[in-house]
This record gives structure tokens, C-alpha cells and sequence, in this order.
């Protein structure tokens, strides 16, 4: 899975999503960063923490990937500029629709209730739909926990959310747990999907 992350809220889920997609039996899923995009003294501006160890992905290893989760905050109401520019930067892989047919979920964090919870997934399914991507949302798969009211809670049926108020908020016991069934629930839907592909949507058969 691929995330960017100001301040560890998204990387928070982002870490919860790999456990849970590791723990379905033949899955093998591996987190990445995209690269940072503000200058270093900006990153001090704003407060932001260092990075952490996940290691920074190149899009060209996208294509061996039998599926993704991208996870990234949201600046009014859509995906953050860093996330835009890395998706961007894989137009030879759209020209060659090497991402075609391959499954992908979203996840997210806001700042406050009502502020990007559903406009930014669903803003995002742009950038999947023209690479050919199949979008695997959650729906209400997660059950008595997508109708909690006693607490402030992030995600919508598209994926995980959490919301981070002023930056000191920390994604709940229950945010996580959703971040967890999330990557659960694709990598059991990414590892069917490659058990019964048709070869027609193997890499080689791809492209122009």
C-alpha cells in the first residue's frame, strides 16, 4: 500500500491496513511512502515531524503489484498535492494501462466531520478509473462499527478514515480496527481476483 503522511495520522492507518492484509493466508502486502514534494524549510514551517523509515516508492514499481490501498490526507475536500503529484507521475504507466484491471481501495484522514470524509475518495476515484483500476470500497462490511454514534468516528462505506482535529487527535481503537478489516477485506478480494484472472490481464498482454 502507498500513503502519504503530514503527521502520522494516515501512516497510523496505513500500518493497521498492512496488518490486516497480512493476516489473510497467502497475501504478502508491503507498505511504502510516496516522495515529499514541499522543501525541507516549509516542512519546518509547518511543524511536521520527521519521516519515518517506510521506504519511498518509485511508480514504476507499481506494476508488480497485484493490487494497492492509497491512503492520503485531504486538503480542502480532495486528495493532498504530494499524493496528486506522485499519481502524476505514472502517466507512462497509463499510456500502457500497466495498472489496468488491478484492484484498489482508498483511505484517508480530515481534519473535522464533514470535511472531505466522502469528497475525497470519491474525488480520487478519478485517478483510478482512467488508469483502469477496479475501486474495492468497504461498504458496510465492517458492520455495527460503520453506525457508531457514541464518539466521533472517520471512514465512509468508500474506505478508513480518521479525522485529526488540531494534530493532536490520534486515530481511535475503533478508526484502527476499521483500517484493519479495510486491509483485510481487499487483500481477500485482491488474492481471489488473481487466483481467477483470465491471462488476457497478465503485465505482457498490456500496452500498446
Amino acid at each position: 500500500m502507498q500513503y502519504y503522511s503530514m503527521y502520522g495520522h494516515v501512516e497510523a492507518l496505513a500500518r493497521e491496513i498492512l496488518r490486516g492484509a497480512n493476516s489473510v493466508e497467502g497475501v504478502e502486502a508491503k507498505l511504502w511512502q510516496i516522495p515529499e514534494t514541499l522543501p525541507p524549510e516549509e516542512l519546518v514551517r509547518l511543524r511536521a515531524p520527521p519521516k519515518s523509515d517506510v521506504p519511498i516508492i518509485n511508480p514504476f514499481k507499481l506494476p508488480v503489484a497485484d493490487g494497492f490501498v492509497f491512503g492520503f490526507p485531504t486538503r480542502l475536500g480532495m486528495m493532498a498535492a504530494q499524493f496528486k503529484a506522485f499519481l502524476d507521475s505514472t502517466q507512462y504507466l497509463w499510456k500502457a494501462q500497466m495498472l489496468a484491471c488491478k484492484p484498489a481501495g482508498i483511505f484517508y484522514s480530515t481534519s473535522c466531520q464533514g470535511v472531505g470524509q466522502e469528497t475525497a475518495p470519491f474525488t480520487a476515484i478519478t485517478q483510478l478509473v482512467h488508469h483502469g483500476m477496479i475501486f474495492v470500497p468497504i461498504g458496510y462490511t465492517f458492520g455495527p462499527g460503520m453506525f457508531e454514534m457514541k464518539e466521533p468516528k472517520g471512514g465512509s462505506p468508500y474506505g478508513a478514515g480518521t479525522y485529526t482535529g488540531d494534530g493532536s487527535r490520534q486515530p481511535t481503537e475503533l478508526e484502527l480496527q476499521q483500517a484493519f478489516h479495510q486491509g483485510n477485506h481487499i487483500a481477500t478480494i485482491i488474492k481471489k481476483f488473481k487466483e481467477d484472472a483470465h491471462p488476457i490481464f497478465t503485465l505482457h498482454n498490456r500496452g500498446y
